[in-house]
C-alpha cells in the first residue's frame, strides 16, 4: 500500500482567499486531497513547511512537500480528469521548472483579479 493510499496528500492552501478557496476545493472534488487551510496546520504541518510558508500553496505527501508552482503542479498532475496529462506532460519539458514559478507568481499575485471571476467563501471568513 503506497503512502498517499494511507493519508492523502494535504493541499495547503490560504483559507482567507476566495479564489484559493475555490482552487482548493475544485482540486478536492477532482482528486483525493485533503484540505487544510493555513490556520488549520498542526504544528507538525508546520513544521514540514517553508518560514515563508504563507506566501504560496504547498503539497504535503507521507515523504515529500511541494510549494507553490511545484504544488500545484503536482496537485493537477494527481487530479482524477484529462487535465492530469497536461501536467504530467509539462514537467517533462526541457526548462519547465525555470518556467513553472514565474507563471505560478503571476497568477498567485493576481489573486483578487481571478477571485473576481471563480472565488468561494474562505473558511477563515465563514466562521468569523
Amino acid at each position: 500500500m503506497s503512502d498517499d493510499a494511507a493519508h492523502p496528500p494535504r493541499l495547503v492552501y490560504d483559507d482567507d482567499c476566495g479564489f484559493c478557496t475555490w482552487c482548493a476545493e475544485f482540486a478536492a472534488r477532482r482528486g483525493s486531497f485533503e484540505l487544510v487551510g493555513f490556520a488549520d496546520l498542526t504544528p507538525d504541518q508546520r513544521a514540514r513547511l517553508p518560514d515563508d510558508y504563507e506566501e504560496c500553496a504547498h503539497l504535503l505527501t507521507d515523504d515529500a512537500v511541494y510549494s507553490c508552482g511545484e504544488a500545484i503542479e503536482e496537485a493537477t498532475a494527481r487530479l482524477e480528469t484529462p487535465s492530469r496529462y497536461p501536467a504530467r506532460a509539462f514537467r517533462r519539458l526541457p526548462g519547465s521548472d525555470r518556467v513553472r514559478e514565474p507563471l505560478y507568481r503571476a497568477a498567485a499575485d493576481r489573486r483578487a483579479l481571478f477571485g473576481r471571476l471563480v472565488s468561494r467563501p474562505p473558511p477563515a471568513r465563514r466562521e468569523s
